[in-house]
């Protein structure tokens, strides 16, 4: 926040937030949604202070907006995303790895949508307890995974379902070896499946019975029994780039939500359109039309609440743990350790990740492309709940 950001990168265009402030008005909000929508629409824009910037060599003065750093922007986060990837890269294993999405019926959808906070934190209970189970009971290994919720298609349409990176192996019980699941094969997709359903339903179906989730006991009894009726899907398949790759995939959704501004082709003032990719047909781009208000409520259906964790760690990757695992592996396998990024370390700052991150100088003069910016100036932050010597620290 308040960091120079290129022009180009925040120049005139559609933008999610400019959507929400047209259309905004007259929806009704939960406190949760109003709060992300706030911070969209003031998003490096005067609401939140800035700061103004000089070259150092051609006398250019440049003002910067701050901007919100609120993980459900589409403008936010991009460094903290390739820094997140570098971090768990570091931390990966030197073993294959497996993809796994967890997704829950239709049928189930009334139970997020009533009370999102209980019922995700139920989601990813049921898929890590099925993993570290189904592993154990299969392989007689204790496995780690990386668990990253996304609740939205390319749509926009509601769609609750998260993604694991799970390493094909783990710890034997008494820590002695490494045990291999093998490269092409990790468990049975028909067992991780019934097991997965299992255990949400009944988390599901205990939760209703206390009162934790707000819906009529008869109707909430009956949407369960047609869960159970249904086909749940479970993926599973070694991505054929390495663990690498799949870090990177689930990084994108680490800081951002639903949908980029990049994705949206034309708004007239009261219809919008966006690409999407419709993995039904060859994974072929396609453009999608919307009234914007409807556009507006796809969009603040995936707001997460306050505070809620989006991704976590589980077995031989929870946190508490995480660096004894891999000092162990280290041992079992004679590799020296991989060394912690620079940025996590504190041995960075956030210029140089910048530079080494995106190969260019956010500090470069955009007029003379010679000098350097530097601070001059900070504006008042109006409405904004950070101190402004917090914000001089913080990544663009």
């Amino acid at each position: 926040m308040g960091c120079p950001v290129r022009p180009g990168r925040q120049g005139p265009g559609i933008e999610v937030a400019r959507i929400l402030r047209d259309h905004v008005r007259g929806l009704s909000l939960s406190l949760d949604q109003a709060r992300v929508v706030g911070s969209l629409v003031g998003c490096r824009t005067s609401s939140l202070g800035g700061r103004v910037y000089e070259c150092d060599d051609c006398g250019q003065r440049l003002p910067i907006y701050n901007s919100c750093r609120n993980r459900h922007c589409p403008k936010c986060g991009v460094l903290e995303q390739e820094l997140w990837a570098d971090a768990q890269g570091a931390k990966l294993l030197p073993v294959p790895y497996f993809h796994l999405v967890f997704t829950i019926p239709s049928q189930l959808h009334p139970f997020f949508g009533r009370c999102p906070r209980e019922c995700l934190s139920l989601l990813f209970a049921a898929v890590s307890a099925t993993v570290l189970e189904v592993a154990q009971r299969r392989l007689g290994v204790k496995v780690g995974l990386t668990a990253v919720l996304h609740t939205w298609t390319q749509k926009l349409l509601f769609h609750p379902h998260i993604h694991c990176v799970v390493a094909a192996g783990g710890l034997s019980s008494d820590r002695s070896r490494w045990i291999s699941s093998g490269e092409r094969f990790f468990l049975p997709v028909r067992i991780l499946r019934t097991v997965f359903r299992g255990k949400l339903l009944s988390g599901l179906e205990a939760a209703l019975d206390e009162g934790k989730i707000s819906l009529v006991q008869g109707s909430g009894k009956e949407l369960l029994r047609r869960a159970a009726r249904v086909s749940w899907r479970v993926y599973a398949k070694r991505p054929l780039g390495g663990p690498e790759q799949v870090v990177r995939y689930v990084s994108r959704y680490t800081q951002r939500i639903a949908i980029s501004n990049s994705r949206l082709l034309d708004y007239d003032g009261e219809e919008v359109t966006f690409s999407w990719r419709d993995r039904a047909d060859g994974n072929r781009k396609k453009k999608l039309s919307l009234p914007a208000a409807a556009f507006v409520s796809r969009f603040l259906r995936h707001v997460l609440p306050r505070g809620f964790v989006r991704i976590r760690h589980y077995g031989l990757f929870a946190s508490r743990v995480r660096n004894k695992v891999l000092a162990l592996a280290n041992d079992l396998w004679g590799r020296e350790p991989v060394a912690e990024p620079k940025a996590q370390s504190g041995q960075e700052s956030w210029v140089a990740s910048y530079e080494r991150v995106f190969g260019s100088d956010p500090l470069l003069c955009p007029a003379c492309r010679e000098g350097r910016l530097v601070l001059r100036a900070t504006v008042g932050f109006f409405g904004n709940n950070r101190s402004a010597s917090s914000a001089t620290r913080a990544p663009p």
